[in-house]
């Protein structure tokens, strides 16, 4: 055989070789790639920062520590759905009358910070069918606490927010994310318990401090009637009396705390 035979039969066999055992390198290549990590989820202190309009609400949620419940409550694995937040922008809180913040001890804004956290997620389409009142991180919904109101329009355009002390609106979405929901709300809103007029006690049942007497004798049966009778005129002057109280101070107008008066609320 002709050396240059030799050398095409070899070359022949060494292509034939390497195609047939494909290499570890090639192996590797081939291996499918690691599924990237989820990214964590958003916290409530970086969306309002990326916002850039919101210092005043910020400094108030970490101040009270509301933020860092959120956070450590959104990274966990708790059985809670969700955060929905109100959040009112700097000019909202400037528009409050001076010295609505500072009279307030730091329990009460806690509680008004959490008055604008609602635990559960509550997308758009959702804010035209929501149960009122609508319970918030501050608790009790009752007359006099903590009510939150969420109503719509018909046509679903218009979000209105109402405390009973004032009526904002939802202006916009500032984050929608799975588990964490961020409106803006045109006003601070002022909850009943800390800046609501004071609500009248419910009128007692007619005739429930009624005192038992002793038996009469048929001779004092007369002045029994007489004596029923005035307690019963003076149980209805007391239960309307009860409900004869304003249901708002004076300064209230008859209405709903303004803001942006220069009353203080």
């Amino acid at each position: 055989m002709a050396p240059h035979d030799a050398i095409v039969i070899a070359f022949f066999l060494l292509l034939i070789s390497s195609s047939a055992a494909p290499s570890a390198h090639g192996q590797a290549a081939s291996a499918p790639a690691p599924a990237p990590a989820p990214a964590p989820p958003k916290t409530i202190t970086a969306v309002l920062t990326k916002a850039g309009q919101f210092t005043k609400f910020l400094q108030l949620l970490k101040s009270t520590q509301e933020a860092d419940q959120i956070t450590n409550q959104l990274k966990g694995k708790s059985s809670t759905g969700g955060f929905t937040v109100f959040a009112p922008p700097d000019n909202a809180f400037a528009a409050l009358p001076a010295g609505t913040l500072n009279s307030l001890s730091d329990e009460q804004k806690t509680a008004l910070v959490q008055f604008h956290v609602v635990p559960q997620l509550l997308p758009a389409a959702q804010l035209d069918t929501v149960s009122n009142p609508v319970r918030t991180q501050a608790g009790d919904t009752g007359r006099g606490k903590f009510p939150l109101n969420v109503t719509s329009d018909s046509g679903g355009r218009q979000v209105n927010v109402s405390t009973g002390v004032v009526n904002a609106t939802v202006d916009n979405t500032v984050y929608a994310g799975e588990r964490l929901v961020v409106y803006q709300v045109s006003k601070v809103l002022l909850p009943w318990a800390l800046y609501g007029p004071p609500v009248p006690p419910a009128p007692a049942p007619v005739g429930s401090g009624k005192k038992k007497k002793k038996a009469a004798g048929p001779e004092d049966q007369a002045v029994g009637d007489d004596d029923d009778a005035a307690v019963g005129v003076r149980g209805e002057a007391e239960v309307g009396s009860a409900w004869g109280l304003p249901p708002w101070p004076q300064r209230y107008g008859g209405g709903a705390c303004d803001v942006t008066s220069d009353d203080k609320c």
